[in-house]
């Protein structure tokens, strides 16, 4: 596997030890009528204002004139059609952000689902998107022009330069945010078009739920620094849409701050008692103690009902299985174990854990509930067969999905929801357990048509389930799980967890480094809402000390799903302390800057530069992602990428991003930079404007 290397960048000398940081109702066409005509009015407005003579301000601010939008003085889009509309993203916060506006769109009929064409790219703007793949997971992708953006694009982040800019030049970058968001009961996504134009679908699940205008469907801002123009918008919408808030507005679950184990890839469905006892005593003996454990899929109680088929058909029914009991099933109720709550008893009292998570999906299963099932009854469940966005099925179909379309899907009663929840979540609570880790939540967009549209029913049930782990949890102890779409992202209020991608998958080689792309990248976007979970990994694998180095980078927490007995301490000691504490630093790792417009995994040539900061220090990660996989879309012939790459590359303190934070008001530019692998320590002084490299180095390629 690629190797990394690892930097800490301080203004002082380093630690040996940085501490850690410490109502419900259909929608209807007329619902979106009653404000349209004073939104227009602001738009109207806001055109006619683009006649006066432009000032420093002004040039900031976005503006839609002579068919062209304008963003930090520069065009963004040229060609725009006459339906096409903006306005400022609000009156009251325009001193905060005079940059922010929302991109809309009007149609000669109303519809549920519309696409608007809203112009071609200008030129010299590259960018970065981030796309579901499939319907569960966003990756990146980056290009030029608006033909390769990709369907279910959720976020697009551009740059422009100036020609005689360079990487390292102070204003020589202007960066734009295209953030399609959620307006209504109506939700947007981006993507471009044969005919290399930028369109956004704007789209409500149902066809009972239809509009003629998008208002605020895309939320536009810009700034010459990407990481505070994604957090200063971040909030800015959260203010605005009232429907979400930004991870500094919520509370963060403790188990973060202690290291984990995971029974899903120990175990997968097989997961009992004596297993779960046997993984957390061989950690404890190794000396590197589970404080965290999530009890994965496989402790419910379901049932299949598709057993007299053929082998072929028996394949596509694995994913639809149902809930049939709030309870554990027999695995959890035997000589080794009287029930659920003698076994989390005894591991708290035994092995010193101190939370104890158990699985769900958001639906109670993959296929969701049982509808005759006695102990589902309640909740008013009904049989429903989920529809597919168009988007969804432009880049790559899922096999779940093909299986709950082909078999339905036991949905609960979206009024009966919160106590479904509750009651599953008081008895979990009532034997022990501390939170939930709660997963498929994507279906749900494809199962709002009666409902009133995939936002509305999403919206019902997420906040049901931040407010039975409220109720029933201390600490706001949710993960939440195959949440990648926006109607999930944009309406968590509490949640404060979210996965950052696709499984860790221990048998699969060539998505180790897809997997640490994407998750790095995603969190440019997840971290500003949620603390991205970058996943367990195994500690005994030929990627341990990549997967190892990059979740001391991420921010997240450290968890591991190695089967019992089967550890590399080797790898954990310079993960977990003694006492199962980690070091978790203080925000979202993400790219460097100057990796934000690359392909670290398929151009041959980018490495992947992943900062963070700690208390009193920055660090770097540096890892070769090239050539070991490649992404799973778009599908396209591609030159060959050998599987063997060795990359130069060079680093410099400025590539952490807020040093100024760490440093003090006092701070003379002197900056020590210690490398982790090669032990050696050296010091600079340098102002951050003038961005000095230390050195040049090659990441060699292990695959």
């Amino acid at each position: 596997m690629a190797l990394t290397r690892l930097v800490m960048m301080s203004s002082r000398p380093p630690c040996p030890l940085p501490l850690p940081s410490p109502s419900y109702k259909i929608s209807r066409c007329c619902r979106h009528r009653c404000s349209r005509l004073l939104r227009r009015a602001m738009s109207v407005a806001s055109q006619h204002l683009s006649t006066v003579t432009p000032t420093p301000r002004r040039q900031m601010m976005a503006r839609l004139e002579h068919r062209s939008l304008m963003v930090g003085g520069r065009e963004l889009l040229a060609r725009a059609p006459r339906n096409v509309t903006l306005r400022p993203a609000g009156v009251a916060d325009a001193d905060a952000a005079p940059g922010a506006a929302f991109l809309g769109a009007t149609a000669a009929e109303p519809s549920s689902r519309h696409v608007f064409s809203v112009g071609t790219l200008a030129s010299g703007w590259r960018w970065m998107s981030l796309f579901r793949f499939k319907i569960w997971w966003m990756v990146p992708a980056t290009g030029a022009g608006a033909a390769a953006v990709p369907a279910e694009t959720q976020m697009l982040l551009l740059e422009s330069r100036d020609e005689a800019g360079s990487a390292a030049a102070e204003g020589s970058a202007v960066y734009a945010l295209m953030l399609p968001v959620l307006d209504g009961d109506f939700r947007a996504s981006l993507q471009g078009s044969p005919q290399n134009e930028l369109q956004f679908c704007f789209e409500s699940g149902d066809p009972e739920v239809q509009t003629m205008e998008a208002v605020d469907a895309v939320f536009i801002n810009s700034g010459d620094n990407p990481f505070k123009l994604m957090k200063e918008s971040i909030k800015l919408l959260s203010k605005i849409k009232g429907t979400f808030r930004h991870i500094e507005d919520k509370e963060i679950p403790a188990n973060l701050d202690w290291f984990g184990w995971c029974t899903w890839d120990a175990f997968y469905k097989a997961v009992n008692p004596t297993g779960i006892e046997e993984g957390l005593q061989s950690l404890r003996e190794g000396g590197s103690p589970p404080r965290f454990l999530i009890i994965d899929d496989g402790w419910q109680e379901t049932v299949y009902e598709f057993k007299e088929v053929d082998e072929t058909l028996r394949e596509q029914t694995v994913f639809a299985q149902r809930l049939t009991d709030l309870k554990e099933n027999h695995k959890f109720r035997e000589e080794t174990c009287k029930n659920l709550g003698d076994l989390v008893k005894k591991i708290k009292e035994i092995h010193g854990v101190k939370f104890v998570y158990m699985w769900h999906a958001l639906l109670g299963y993959w296929g969701g509930v049982l509808a005759t099932s006695d102990a589902m009854k309640k909740y008013n469940p009904k049989l429903a067969y989920p529809v597919q966005s168009p988007g969804n099925v432009a880049n790559l179909r899922d096999i779940a999905m093909d299986s709950l379309e082909k078999f339905g899907v036991g949905i609960i009663d979206p009024d009966k929801i919160y106590e479904f929840y509750n009651d599953q979540h008081s008895y979990l609570s009532s034997v022990g357990v501390d939170g939930v880790k709660v997963d498929v939540q994507n279906v749900l967009e494809t199962l709002g048509h009666g409902f009133g549209g995939r936002v509305a029913v999403t919206r019902k049930y997420q906040h049901a389930l931040e407010e039975s782990i409220a109720q029933n949890f201390k600490r706001n102890n949710l993960i939440c799980c195959m949440s990648h779409n926006s109607d999930s992202i944009f309406s968590a209020l509490k949640s404060a967890v979210a996965r950052a991608s696709e499984d860790f998958m221990p048998r699969e080689p060539t998505l180790q480094t897809l997997h640490i792309a994407s998750v790095a990248f995603n969190s440019i976007l997840l971290g500003e809402i949620f603390i991205p979970d970058w996943d367990m990994f195994h500690s005994k694998h030929e990627s341990a000390e990549f997967h190892g180095a990059a979740r001391a980078l991420s921010g997240g927490g450290v968890y591991v799903s190695d089967k019992p007995g089967v550890h590399d301490f080797s790898v954990l000691r310079k993960l977990v302390l003694q006492d199962g504490s980690i070091l978790r630093a203080r925000y979202a790792g993400r790219p460097t800057r100057d990796c934000l417009f690359n392909d670290p995994v398929m151009d041959g040539k980018s490495l992947l530069k992943i900062w963070n900061l700690n208390n009193f220090s920055g660090v770097i990660g540096v890892f070769n992602c090239q050539g070991a996989g490649q992404w799973v879309w778009p599908v396209k012939d591609i030159a060959y990428v050998p599987t063997s790459i060795n990359i130069t590359g060079h680093l410099s303190p400025s590539d952490v991003e807020s040093l100024e934070d760490i440093a003090g008001d006092n701070w003379s530019g002197e900056t020590a930079v210690y490398s982790f692998n090669s032990c050696k320590f050296s010091w600079f002084s340098f102002k951050a404007s003038e961005a000095p490299e230390f050195g040049g180095f090659t990441v060699y390629h292990g695959m």
